[in-house]
């Protein structure tokens, strides 16, 4: 085949090269088409537009396909835990024994946060949002540790602010969240492993055991939620980076572009549906029947992928482990109840199936949180100690490339024309 395109412009022909990836994805290179020809290109959404080369994650859609570093996310979920896959994201290969204990020294030795973080933290309301909390606490690590705010940091300095954030953005999350409901922080034991640990944080009382298959199954869910190839924030991360910006204005502004309802906070949209629902009688079939009525405004969420057009291979696995929490928690709860009803219909009713609209891992994710008690605001402040690794490596990628550039889309500008500036006192 051939390794260019050729674009025709009235009389004017040009060739681009074509970029194939290493699973055969396809790419035109437009990067001196402005300078040859004129033009750019309009891309609403950048659907379609390749920002980047990255050997992070590999997402095909149609397929059904997530492979974070080559490896499959279903052996992952398996036979790997969070913190051994946030090192495969970050550095690019599985650790060795030594490797993976080092890197979790590394998280281990930020396991408190600074006085003034904790007064920080302290002045927000009981109600904040806990996004808004996490990105203002993210950002003003920055006055702390001033050695981080050079962006050409060495290799070394890198691995540690990695490990820093990954310990610190966990325990700024269990420090709010028990302060929310009017109860004293509990110190990390990180000798317990990463979500062990986070669970005991946030739901420690006298006699307080963490269920080691519930802390397994918030292992999988983060692994799932790891990294996504180029969605919203992880490019919000690449863009900010490409500045220059430091390591926690970069990744504070990743958290900001989860928060979004079509983004991250989709598994928070998905509990406050079933809450409506509720309030209405938990008629779930009557929703669905709402759902299928193109003239009705009503929308099922938690169903179906902007990206995957088959499944969502992350959905199966995070059932699972749903499954797993709700039978080890004896959780009843009649909104849970509603949430199975709409699963067992979506799987069999035509409609759905034809569509390929099952239940996606935002749909999951929601129920699980539910079922261990964490409160629907949190939801996606969960999501971001799941993707931290995943920006993380898209920031190391981003700030060690040769060829990366500050990112500065272009336009087609619409406005008006140029016209005449008049005296206010003239204007009628």
């Amino acid at each position: 085949m051939s390794d260019t395109a050729q674009l025709n412009l009235g009389e004017k022909t040009i060739e681009l090269p074509i970029v194939t990836g290493s699973e055969g994805e396809r790419a035109i290179d437009i990067t001196k088409l402005r300078s040859q020809t004129g033009f750019i290109t309009i891309d609403n959404g950048y659907m379609n537009t390749g920002s980047c080369t990255s050997d992070i994650t590999f997402l095909n859609g149609e397929k059904g396909i997530l492979r974070y570093r080559g490896y499959k996310i279903e052996d992952l979920a398996e036979h790997s835990n969070f913190i051994e896959t946030s090192y495969l994201l970050v550095n690019g290969v599985l650790p060795t024994k030594r490797q993976l204990d080092f890197f979790n020294e590394k998280i281990v030795s930020f396991a408190t946060l600074p006085k003034g973080i904790t007064n920080m933290l302290d002045t927000f309301p009981r109600d904040a949002h806990p996004m808004g909390v996490l990105s203002s606490g993210i950002a003003a690590l920055s006055a702390y540790y001033p050695d981080f705010l050079d962006h050409d940091l060495s290799d070394s300095e890198k691995d540690r602010a990695v490990a820093q954030l990954m310990a610190q953005v966990k325990v700024m999350m269990a420090y709010f969240y028990r302060r929310a409901k009017g109860e004293d922080p509990v110190r990390s034991h990180p000798s317990l492993g990463y979500c062990a640990d986070f669970m005991n944080m946030i739901q420690y009382k006298p006699g307080y055991e963490v269920d080691h298959e519930v802390a397994k199954a918030l292992n999988v869910l983060l692994i799932l939620h790891a990294d996504h190839e180029q969605n919203c924030s992880a490019s919000t991360v690449r863009m900010v980076g490409s500045s220059n910006a430091n390591i926690f204005a970069t990744i504070s502004a990743g958290v900001d572009a989860l928060w979004g309802p079509l983004h991250g906070g989709a598994n928070q949209a998905v509990i406050e549906m079933l809450e409506t629902i509720k309030k209405n009688g938990g008629d779930y079939k009557k929703f669905i029947k709402k759902a299928k009525d193109k003239n009705d405004s009503f929308k099922l969420m938690g169903f179906g992928h902007r990206v995957y057009k088959n499944f969502d291979p992350r959905a199966n696995i995070i059932k699972k482990a749903c499954d797993t929490v709700l039978s080890k928690l004896g959780v009843q709860d009649p909104m849970l109840d509603i949430a199975k009803g709409l699963e067992e219909e979506a799987r069999s009713d035509s409609y759905f199936v034809e569509r390929n609209l099952y239940p996606n891992v935002d749909f999951y994710s929601g129920i699980i949180y539910r079922a261990l008690g964490i409160p629907t605001n949190m939801f996606t402040a969960m999501f971001v100690l799941g993707r931290l690794p995943g920006w993380l490596a898209q920031w190391k990628e981003q700030v060690g490339s040769p060829t990366a550039k500050i990112c500065r889309p272009r336009q087609i500008y619409t406005g008006p024309t140029v016209r005449d500036y008049v005296k206010v006192e003239e204007r009628k």
